[in-house]
């Protein structure tokens, strides 16, 4: 039997090829934009709607947008955290309100695939074809959720959301794998879109719904967007600054 490997963030960073600045594919641990205005109240597992899991306010809209089905959005969150766990360094994919930033990206153009071409033929192949598939990417999403569910029963005779986390990698590696059956598109496509998703959701500008409290920024180091550095610019030393997030500068 192979020994476990225990993932750390730092791990996830350099796997992933996010210390070095690009965004590449790795393991397991391996333009979202347009926000939304319409909000419900289903308030899931992540925190109440309205407020990060920490208690603090969000810096962006908390209702769920896309995901009416409580039990979607929770494999979603679990999903995620596998994804991008927490670790010492700071807070995971649920930490950081990434399920909401995903289910309020599927619920406008992204997840409707508005600007892009979508007429036949589908042909899924190689990952530099980009979208190929006659499915909208939240059907798509939806569907692999689903399937995520189906699998957990079907392997383990649980919810997803109750296996150890060996068992929720087992069902993602098949994702990643593309060991798994899906319609309109295959696993494999599916993951590496979660997978970017999540890291999307991980380091947007808060405003989106994601990088809550800008933590994400914190970790890496980033001062996020500030209309100058005229103050800075001087200085031989390298200089820490709290990050500044798009709403900062409309407030």
């Amino acid at each position: 039997m192979a020994e476990k490997k225990n993932v750390s963030r730092r791990d996830f960073l350099k796997t992933s090829g996010i210390a070095a600045g690009a965004l590449v594919g790795g393991g397991i641990i391996g333009g979202l934009i347009g926000a939304n205005t319409r909000q419900d109240t289903i308030a899931p597992s992540g925190g109440e709607a309205g407020h990060g899991g920490n208690g603090e306010a969000a810096a962006g809209p908390r209702g769920l947008q896309f995901f009416k089905n409580p039990v979607e959005f929770a494999v979603l969150e679990q999903a995620t955290e596998r994804i991008f766990p927490e670790d010492e360094l700071g807070p995971g994919a649920i930490g950081l309100g990434v399920p909401f930033f995903i289910d309020h990206q599927l619920a406008g153009s992204y997840g409707e695939n508005s600007r892009e071409y979508m007429q036949p033929p589908f042909e899924v192949g190689e990952a530099t074809q980009g979208y190929q598939s006659r499915l909208k990417r939240n059907e798509l999403f939806r569907q692999g959720l689903q399937r995520m569910q189906q699998e957990a029963q079907s392997r383990f005779d649980a919810n997803f959301v109750d296996l150890e986390g060996e068992q929720m990698d087992e069902i993602l590696t098949a994702f990643q794998d593309d060991e798994i059956d899906m319609q309109g598109t295959n696993s494999q496509f599916f993951f590496r879109l979660l997978r970017q998703a999540t890291i999307n959701g991980a380091y947007a500008d808060p405003i989106y719904g994601g990088n809550q409290n800008m933590e994400g920024w914190r970790m890496k180091g980033f001062p996020g967007h500030r209309p100058a550095y005229i103050n800075e610019i001087e200085s031989e030393d390298f200089v820490e600054m709290d990050p500044h997030s798009v709403g900062d500068m409309l407030n």
